[in-house]
């Protein structure tokens, strides 16, 4: 088994920023092939980041890219993505299952639309995304799947303040619960991956200035994890809820500062932790 990302096709969805981009470029480091699937095409107002520019540094960075516009709640589009994606680069080895929707928000104050749109993207999404990856997983060497999601904590506190939104984030994590199982005998890896802390990206915006950035540790410690992950044999490493941190124990890395955005402020722990 190596320990190199090396001529990998992985396709990582919501890539054109955070962590999922983060992902793409530390594959692209080992001289990976990604494939960034996202929705923004063009320059968002608020945002960083687009599929083209994301693109860019994949190259930039040693890696080849392909990038696809792509609402992942739409099947067909996901379907005609995966075939262009096994086209171009000769078979899919890896999906990253990252793109999500957040409203942090009590019952009463969920618009539907919203709801909508985290079941739409988190979950139908999720599940859209592996099942059309499947039949390419089943040709490659060492296929995995990883979920960008939390372990199953059944704990009501995580429930009662954003009951939709927790609900959203374990239907991706019970795809790593099922999966898992139902494709061993096909030698796929699923996997989830959360951080241990809450991580700088533009989704801080979302939470309405409650987090400060130096208050978090940087996407880089999310890539580093998943790196570790994917290179591992996808027949011995499935069915696991990985948490950050302990993955990079597991790699030998026990200095965490370098990924602090403020070397030595506190760090505020991410949900569901």
């Amino acid at each position: 088994m190596t320990d190199s990302l090396s001529g990998k096709t992985l396709f990582i969805t919501g890539a054109s920023r955070g962590i999922g981009k983060a992902i793409a470029l530390r594959a692209a480091a080992d001289g990976a092939n990604i494939v960034i699937a996202a929705k923004t095409e063009r320059k968002h107002p608020k945002l960083p980041g687009t599929i083209h520019s994301v693109a860019e540094e994949v190259e930039a960075a040693g890696g080849k890219a392909l990038a696809i516009k792509l609402d992942i709640r739409d099947e067909d589009a996901v379907a005609a993505a995966m075939a262009q994606a096994a086209e171009h680069f000769g078979g899919i080895d890896i999906l990253v299952n990252n793109a999500s929707a957040i409203f942090l928000a009590p019952t009463p104050e969920v618009p539907m639309k919203r709801f909508d749109l985290m079941f739409g993207v988190n979950v139908r999404g999720t599940f859209v995304c592996s099942q059309a990856a499947l039949p390419y997983l089943k040709q490659a060497d060492n296929p995995h799947i990883l979920n960008l999601s939390p372990p199953l904590n059944m704990d009501k506190k995580w429930f009662a303040p954003h009951v939709a939104y927790t609900m959203a984030k374990y239907g991706m994590s019970l795809c790593v619960l099922g999966m898992a199982e139902e494709f061993k005998s096909d030698g796929i890896a699923v996997n989830a991956l959360w951080p241990r802390t809450v991580i700088a990206t533009a989704a801080l915006a979302m939470l309405g200035g409650a987090v400060k950035p130096e208050n978090c540790r940087k996407p880089e410690i999310m890539a580093d994890a998943a790196r570790w992950i994917l290179t591992q044999p996808a027949a011995e490493l499935s069915g696991n809820f990985f948490i950050d941190d302990e993955v990079l124990a597991r790699a030998g890395v026990t200095d965490l500062e370098p990924y602090a955005v403020k070397p030595g402020e506190r760090l505020l722990p991410d949900l569901f932790l």
